[in-house]
């Protein structure tokens, strides 16, 4: 166990990811290939490294997905398109300095043919409706600079509804509180999918400058105590601690300005804990199999507990703080104090 971050090992880690075509899990997992590629990339800026990746190549990768009927991205190339992986080609692009290649106007009107008049999204045509669509939209229509397009009434009255008596937010309205409800992906298991409720509905209420609509005192206290004695995070009451939390949870304390409120020492040391010091990458906890995802999420986690050299990450949007500042587009959000050892 290590008690500090190896980066050369995580970097290695995310460059020898497209070294396993070969391999059964890698097809099995096409359907996150986009969302892949953005946690991949944006670990690797957040350690400082974005060049250890090939620009043009993810580029064309990118665009290799676009869904011509559909005017969005795919998770892959010949695969629908989805909310999911088209905020992620959005992200990757902006990260690349290559928004230039998106067909602006097509998206945009993809996005908004999702909404539901619940106020709701959609992820794709077939249908399934959450909150984590909905902060997906608003998050692209933020960044591609459209967000004057979307309903924002209708979009807070629906998120309004998804707020339960903790103070937390549900995946649909009558749903439990859940900080990171549904399962989340990793290279064991491909069949697993990521959510972050709390997290979507805090950032998206954000964005879109209502903040006001959080119990902001028990939604705080709530998330505080998803800190277990030995320093992680969960989800929920009673469920195991996962690394990936520390970006869900934290992000949202962080947003509301009371990142303090959890023991910063023992999460990092939780965090350090569960990287994999031979091979690289981060575990969702110690001894378990390392993954792009939670490698993501826990360097995410460290960045915004000050953690010594790595990069601002924007926990509204999840990329760097730097790129969403020069968009103008920064919230009033506090992470703890960068160390320098």
């Amino acid at each position: 166990m290590s008690t500090s971050l190896v980066v050369p090992l995580h970097v290695a880690y995310i460059r020898a990811l497209g070294d396993s075509k070969n391999e059964l899990s890698y097809h099995l997992s096409a359907h996150l290939r986009m969302n892949a590629v953005y946690w991949g990339l944006t670990a690797l800026l957040v350690m400082g490294h974005k060049d250890a990746l090939d620009r043009d190549e993810m580029i064309d990768f990118v665009m290799s997905c676009w869904d011509e009927e559909a005017g969005a991205f795919g998770a892959h190339p010949d695969h629908d398109a989805h909310l999911l992986s088209t905020l992620s080609a959005i992200q990757i692009l902006l990260m690349q300095n290559a928004l230039n290649r998106v067909d602006v106007d097509r998206v945009v009107k993809f996005i908004l043919s999702l909404q539901q008049p619940s106020g709701i999204f959609a992820g794709d045509a077939f249908g399934e409706t959450d909150t984590r669509f909905l902060y997906c939209a608003v998050n692209a229509l933020s960044l591609l600079g459209k967000l004057d397009e979307l309903d924002v009434e209708k979009t807070v009255a629906y998120i309004r509804r998804c707020k339960n008596f903790d103070g937390g937010f549900g995946a649909v309205a009558g749903a439990e509180s859940h900080a990171a409800q549904g399962e989340h992906s990793n290279t064991h298991n491909p069949s697993k999918r990521w959510s972050a409720i709390v997290f979507v509905c805090v950032a998206a209420l954000a964005i879109l400058d209502r903040l006001d609509e959080i119990d902001q005192p028990t939604l705080c206290w709530w998330l505080s105590e998803r800190q277990l004695p030995n320093g992680g995070l969960n989800g929920r009451p009673e469920k195991l601690e996962d690394v990936c939390y520390s970006f869900w949870v934290l992000s949202a304390l962080s947003i509301l300005g009371k990142l303090t409120w959890i023991d910063s020492s023992k999460l990092e040391a939780f965090i350090l804990s569960a990287q994999d010091t031979e091979s690289g990458g981060i575990a969702d906890r110690p001894g378990d199999m390392p993954d792009v995802f939670h490698t993501l999420f826990g360097l995410a986690g460290l960045s915004l507990l000050g953690y010594p050299a790595l990069v601002d990450i924007d926990p509204v949007y999840c990329m760097p703080a730097s790129i969403i500042e020069n968009l103008g587009l920064r919230k009033g959000w506090k992470a703890l104090q960068r160390r320098t050892s």
